[in-house]
């Protein structure tokens, strides 16, 4: 695990940004592992800045993306396909059928979680982009007393609908379910970059990282990876005994 921490976040966002265009530049067909939330919104920006000035192709790239609201259509402006495209596609070169989310709209969640399950096993994940909630879930991965390891349709525990609830107009507003990868799908990215940022953090930081490895929180088995970076705000890290 290599524990960086940063003064601001642009110098934060900038040093993620660049792992993603060192993965590009080093593979042009890499297969993005894509997260959404506030945290990565300044990272996408400058992983465009970076595209534009230094003419770094996403053209053979491949994403997907961790997570998805279920009943939302793209066209939501909540949904995270909408936002997807607003911060990150429709601003570089990547191709529209390269781009891949769970379908939140899918009649048959089973069936939509073994198509998405299936498309990972053919590309698999060469960096996998992940922030961390204050409950310690990643993607959608909530505290339970098993998790599971492939993509699935879970139910949001409330203290997450409730800090997502910024985004809506209202609590009534946020969905109360979503399909996301599995934690055994994402252990299985070729490398991690876990972003978490904020004081409010700290705590749930330290658990994860240094704490025991367990399912009530699903952030701790990324000490397991063998190749997890983890980069966080001076605040997030407070709690740490980094030398």
């Amino acid at each position: 695990m290599n524990i960086i921490t940063f003064d601001s976040q642009q110098e934060l966002d900038s040093y993620a940004a660049q792992l993603f265009l060192n993965q590009i530049e080093t593979k042009p067909d890499s297969v993005l592992g894509l997260a959404t939330g506030s945290t990565p919104i300044g990272i996408y920006d400058k992983m465009i800045e970076l595209h534009e000035q230094n003419n770094i192709s996403f053209a053979s790239a491949v994403s997907f993306n961790l997570d998805e609201y279920v009943g939302l259509l793209p066209s939501n402006d909540q949904s995270y396909a909408y936002y997807m495209e607003k911060h990150l596609f429709s601003r570089i070169d990547i191709r529209k059928e390269h781009t891949h989310l769970p379908d939140g709209t899918a009649v048959d969640l089973e069936a939509e979680c073994a198509r998405y399950d299936a498309m990972l096993e053919a590309q698999p994940v060469d960096i996998q982009l992940l922030g961390l909630g204050h409950n310690g879930h990643i993607g959608f991965n909530e505290p339970d007393a098993g998790l599971s390891g492939g993509t699935h349709a879970v139910e949001l525990k409330s203290e997450t609908r409730e800090a997502n609830a910024r985004f809506f107009s209202s609590m009534d507003k946020v969905p109360r379910y979503a399909i996301t990868m599995g934690v055994g799908s994402i252990l299985k990215a070729g490398a991690i970059v876990l972003v978490v940022r904020g004081a409010d953090k700290a705590a749930i930081v330290k658990e994860a990282l240094t704490g025991p490895i367990t399912t009530s929180v699903p952030a701790s088995l990324l000490q397991t990876h063998a190749r997890l970076t983890v980069l966080l705000d001076r605040e997030a890290g407070r709690m740490l005994d980094l030398k």
